[in-house]
């Protein structure tokens, strides 16, 4: 038997670290061949590791939220033959932490379990010993309103950390919960149970747990993509002197040109939404103000316009916010646009999106769709120098040639670089956008 190093990968792009996003493995592991080890994230995307041999895993080169410099070993297979390293040249601190991984995949859970239990048996010692509860059928469990708590006060529940989030989200008290596991503590199944009993009983969650005290604490690791956006966030906000920009908008006429559209071409090329529109209308602007599709290098004092508009789209995924970018947007008609929206969003919400699918946007449009309010502050898309964010559509009276009827209005709130955009272009080119989208033909007429 040898040992095979499998090194951090030179991923390209010049990158010289990455961080590691999640493990696929763990030490004891059987791999085969070109399976999945880890995956591993740039500024840019989030990309998987592959084995190259069969083999066992027996250290990983490190934990979650890890950053590794490219050429660090990243994880210590043991396999048939020769392998390609002695099982004496570990890289330093890769044993140590190989054995903390295992410590807390196998065996600190039986550890916490055997020593809950021996502190259960030697009362006489002076540590708080956990209350033990055995199991209760279903049909003799009681509402936290009809008995006391399930144990003593101040004493808190053994759980773990997903049992206390879901009782959390359910509005469950786990101090009125049994336990049935080791030292008695608290399983899903023992919610399960409680939920079983308290189905029926209305006045349980409108009472007890609907204004029950809750002191858990939960510390959430900022890793992965949740960290890649918290850099480049304050990123943004400490180099790019903000400012934002509201216009309102009568979009009654756009609404009822995209209603038309629909109603004679979804069938055969999709729906549309309002974003192709006010696409194609922040295209046709930044023709008149080139400044403003445009990228700032502030350390070499250089902003570079760009005639092509390669749109940032912000898109919610269950990992974060990513911003995948239409290239060429310029080239696209509504449908083709509405299409790659649809595409794109997909791809990054299955982590799927290839990394220059994500990177080299000149100018991002936003919006939270119905959840959009009446006004946002957007943050940049750093190095670019503008941001365009839509509000939700609103159906509000107003003044039409002395006359008060119903028109549908809606928020651009927008926010720019003021080393690089004046305020004065800042609102020209707004009020652009906004002339194109109350006239809708206009978005049409070259």
């Amino acid at each position: 038997m040898g040992i095979f190093v499998i090194k951090m990968p030179d991923i390209g792009e010049g990158i010289a670290e990455v961080e590691l996003a999640g493990w696929h493995v763990k030490v004891g592991d059987r791999v085969v061949e070109d399976q999945v080890l880890a995956d591993v994230m740039t500024d840019k995307a989030t990309v998987e590791v592959p084995s190259p041999v069969h083999g066992t895993v027996i250290a990983l080169g490190g934990g979650v939220g890890d950053v590794l410099a490219v050429g660090a070993e990243l994880i210590r297979l043991e396999v048939e033959g020769e392998g390609n390293a002695d099982s004496s040249d570990a890289a330093p601190g890769v044993a140590a932490r190989a054995g903390v991984l295992a410590a807390h995949t196998v065996e600190a859970p039986q550890a916490r379990h055997q020593a809950a239990d021996a502190a259960a048996a030697r009362p006489e010692s002076g540590a708080l010993a956990p209350v033990s509860v055995p199991e209760v059928p279903v049909a003799d469990r009681v509402s936290p309103v009809q008995r006391a708590p399930a144990r003593p006060e101040g004493q808190k529940p053994l759980a773990s950390p997903a049992v206390r989030r879901r009782a959390w989200d359910l509005g469950i008290t786990l101090q009125y919960v049994p336990g049935s596991g080791p030292a008695g503590r608290i399983t899903h199944g023992d919610l399960d149970a409680w939920l079983a009993r308290d189905r029926n009983d209305t006045s349980v969650r409108t009472t007890a747990l609907a204004y029950a005290s809750h002191n858990d604490e939960t510390q959430v690791p900022v890793v992965g993509l949740r960290r890649k956006i918290a850099q480049k966030m304050q990123e943004s906000k400490r180099h790019i002197p903000h400012f934002t920009y509201v216009e309102e908008i009568d979009v009654t006429e756009l609404e009822a040109l995209r209603q038309t559209l629909n109603q004679q071409h979804a069938a055969a090329r999709g729906k549309l939404t309002l974003l192709p529109f006010l696409a194609r209308a922040m295209i046709l602007a930044l023709r008149e103000y080139p400044q403003i599709n445009a990228r700032y290098d502030d350390e070499a004092g250089v902003v570079t316009q760009y005639g092509a508009v390669h749109l940032g789209m912000a898109a919610q995924t269950p990992a974060g916010l990513m911003v995948p970018v239409l290239r060429h947007a310029e080239t696209l008609d509504l449908w083709s646009f509405a299409a790659e929206v649809t595409r794109l969003a997909e791809a990054a919400r299955s982590g799927k999106a290839a990394r220059d699918e994500l990177s080299g946007s000149t100018i991002t449009l936003t919006s939270l769709g119905a959840l959009g309010g009446i006004v946002s502050t957007p943050v940049i898309n750093y190095p670019e120098v503008a941001i365009v964010g839509v509000n939700r559509v609103v159906e509000r009276p107003v003044f039409v040639e002395g006359r008060v009827t119903a028109r549908k209005l809606m928020n651009l709130s927008s926010s720019f670089d003021h080393r690089v955009v004046d305020g004065m272009h800042a609102a020209e080119f707004i009020q652009c956008i906004r002339r194109l989208l109350e006239c809708p033909a206009l978005l049409f007429v070259e």
